[in-house]
């Protein structure tokens, strides 16, 4: 299941890159953000599922933690 999820989540964030890459079109910047802290977040829980050695997993999870701090920032302030 998180490996769909890792996917997709992969493809949205990519799709909204290329496309704020292209088009020069910053208001899709929050998605992008949003969707990456998703991104981040289910990366860590998998590598804390995989019970990986290391600190990747938790690292993962506080730097999504800190994305979705931004994306809310975001909106609050703009």
């Amino acid at each position: 299941m998180l490996k769909i999820a890792r996917i997709i989540l992969g493809i949205i964030v990519l799709t909204l890159s290329v496309y704020q890459l292209i088009t020069v079109n910053s208001e899709v910047m929050p998605y992008s953000i949003l969707f990456l802290g998703a991104l981040m977040l289910v990366i860590g829980l998998d590598e804390i599922q995989k019970e990986r050695k290391g600190f990747g997993g938790p690292l993962c999870i506080v730097i999504s933690l800190f994305l979705f701090l931004i994306f809310i920032l975001d909106f609050l302030i703009f």
